[in-house]
């Protein structure tokens, strides 16, 4: 009788979401919400939908990305604070598999050091019309409006944002991990 082996890449990912829930929750149980500019008084607008998108299921999304008012964001927020997530100090960094409208977006992190809303640690993306992969190490992130180094042992919220400028945002993410090693085969690209 043949034995079974492990997926090689299986051990060095932790799903986070792979739209395997069908709804709004995570694989980690935990549920996406939509955040907008409106929070702080902007005008931005957006929608967060299940969908399916060149043949994958996703999270789309949506929205019209507005700085009237001091405002310029849309995002999909997770919390993962008590979940298996939280601890990624053993990770190299976030992968991602996106689609969109070839707008650039990014992917915020809060950890427990986050103490405002406006304080995050951010890296940059492209998500061209074709489904790709993208890899983004811990050491990429850029910190905003924070003194201290990002952490990865103490995250809390992972977000997704069309930011900083007008236009009409249209992402979809079929998966979100954290990756130890990723060989370039399981890998395409790393940003923008």
């Amino acid at each position: 009788m043949p034995v079974a082996t492990p997926d090689p890449v299986a051990h060095d990912i932790l799903i986070i979401d792979d739209r395997r829930t069908g709804d709004s929750r995570s694989a980690l149980g935990t549920a996406w919400r939509l955040v907008t500019d409106g929070v702080m008084g902007g005008v931005s607008d957006g929608r967060l939908t299940n969908d399916t998108v060149g043949g994958r299921d996703c999270l789309r999304l949506r929205g019209d990305v507005s700085l009237e008012n001091n405002g310029g964001f849309v995002q999909a927020s997770l919390d993962v604070r008590d979940t298996s997530a939280a601890d990624a100090s053993g990770y190299l960094g976030v992968i991602l598999d996106v689609r969109g409208n070839n707008e650039v977006y990014n992917l915020h992190l809060r950890t427990a050091d986050v103490g405002r809303p406006w304080q995050s640690y951010r890296a940059a993306f492209q998500a061209t019309a074709d489904w790709r992969t993208v890899r983004l190490p811990f050491s990429g992130f850029v910190r905003h409006r924070i003194d201290r180094p990002l952490d990865p042992a103490r995250l809390e919220r992972i977000g997704i944002v069309a930011i900083g400028r007008a236009f009409a945002a249209d992402l979809c993410v079929a998966r979100l991990a954290l990756y130890r090693d990723v060989s370039p085969s399981q890998d395409s690209d790393t940003g923008t």
